[in-house]
């Protein structure tokens, strides 16, 4: 995906990305690292916090999915929205890739000021990451200080549950009036939030 959509195949699934990112994290040193996940990438969080030992000392999900060990991104998003995904896999995705298109960008309440940002930058999503069961040690992230950011200007329908489980876990809420993708929308306010969770 994004700058490395041109190494997508079938065999890319949620394993590989968080393989990325373990490996990252060690080429770089990373000590007490704050990892912070975006949406699809909050189902990396369990694995990845099991994973890196003391390279990890925080979990911050920004309107992140999560996923608790033996279950897929699957299992936490709406049914209808996995049916979609499916369906386009089935017929547009020769069977292991969800097409991008600009659909997505409604499913995902991208503003029209960064409609011409995002569009050019959609890339096709692995359907195995959709599919994907982790299994990871539940006692490390649950050990961890975890904090999730949950969006409200719009908030997304798909987000509820996860919503909930962070809250139902003990993660730390916080809010921003932003869309999903805060990153963009408000770049200085989401670097405070960030800063003032790391901090």
């Amino acid at each position: 995906m994004g700058d490395r959509a041109h190494l997508l195949s079938p065999d890319i699934g949620v394993d590989t990305h968080v393989k990325d990112v373990l490996a990252t994290l060690e080429m770089e040193d990373v000590r007490d690292g704050v990892l912070v996940l975006h949406s699809y990438a909050g189902v990396l969080a369990g694995p990845v916090a099991a994973a890196a030992g003391d390279r990890v000392a925080r979990v911050v999900a920004m309107g992140a999915f999560l996923v608790d060990p033996g279950e897929a991104l699957a299992d936490v998003e709406p049914p209808d929205v996995v049916a979609r995904y499916r369906r386009l896999v089935a017929d547009a995705g020769r069977g292991w890739r969800v097409p991008a298109s600009p659909a997505f960008m409604d499913q995902w309440s991208v503003p029209a000021a960064l409609r011409e940002v995002v569009g050019p930058r959609l890339t096709d999503f692995p359907a195995r990451c959709v599919e994907d069961v982790v299994a990871y040690d539940r006692a490390r992230i649950d050990a961890l200080p975890r904090d999730y950011v949950q969006h409200t200007a719009p908030s997304l329908a798909s987000l509820e549950a996860t919503v909930a489980r962070a809250q139902d876990q003990g993660w730390r809420m916080h809010r921003i009036a932003t869309g999903h993708d805060m990153m963009l929308e408000d770049p200085s306010g989401t670097a405070r939030l960030l800063m003032e969770i790391a901090s």
